[in-house]
């Protein structure tokens, strides 16, 4: 039997992170929502992994270093030609987990609508990578498309984004600079809590946001954790 989705009703939690007044922070501000947006077709890769949720991972990706060896693709114009605006973080998911695995392509009879993609679309410039995160993840902790989003743009909302750009210029600059700044700049979250992805080259990819089933800052994984504090890092700012 397929484990409940868990109630999202303990987003009310979520109140007391947000911020008043927190800025869209220039990550998007360029960016407006389409009128409409084409539904892709999505193949599950693997079969369903039906699994009680422990905990969740907001997955904020480094959009200058995403798009350097993509710009000028087709596929990828939205989010990397600059036609759209200039963007910093995005978000690249919001992922469910259980304990040292995860849930992922659930069963869903919920189809998603062109409506959902176009209003996340400065969120996530891909409807391609709205479509998937959908179908892998969110069909794994709610019932309707419309849900999963509406809770990942809440704990967007309720994030203060660093200005990664100057953060790049900063001397001696290491995972741990980068994870300082967000803590620094977000209230409340503890830095064991942010999780900071690096290519092999050292150069930023993603910060892995971790929370616990009510949607608090929890403790990372290790592997959720990534670089240490020591390790020498890049961010590339898309010259």
């Amino acid at each position: 039997m397929m484990p409940r989705r868990p109630s999202l009703t303990v987003l009310a939690p979520l109140a007391c992170l947000l911020v008043p007044g927190a800025p869209l922070a220039a990550q998007h501000y360029q960016c407006s929502v389409p009128r409409s947006a084409s539904v892709p077709r999505v193949t599950p890769d693997a079969p369903p992994r039906p699994m009680p949720v422990t905990g969740y991972t907001l997955a904020l990706s480094w959009s200058p270093e995403f798009c350097k060896p993509r710009r000028g693709q087709p596929r990828h114009a939205r989010q990397c030609s600059g036609q759209a605006g200039l963007f910093g973080l995005v978000v690249h998911g919001l992922w469910p987990e259980s304990g040292r695995s995860w849930p992922q392509w659930c069963p869903s009879r919920r189809q998603l609508q062109a409506r959902d993609l176009a209003a996340n679309m400065c969120l996530s410039p891909s409807a391609a990578l709205l479509a998937r995160q959908w179908a892998k993840h969110g069909s794994c902790m709610a019932r309707k498309p419309a849900t999963y989003f509406r809770v990942t743009r809440i704990l967007w909302d309720g994030l203060r984004l660093p200005d990664y750009d100057r953060v790049s210029r900063e001397d001696g600059l290491t995972a741990g600079t980068i994870r300082t700044r967000f803590v620094d700049a977000n209230r409340g979250w503890p830095r064991e809590a942010v999780g900071v992805k690096l290519n092999a080259r050292g150069w930023l990819e993603e910060l892995r946001l971790c929370y616990d089933k009510r949607f608090m800052p929890a403790r990372c994984d290790r592997t959720r954790f990534g670089a240490g504090d020591a390790a020498p890092a890049k961010i590339w700012r898309g010259l």
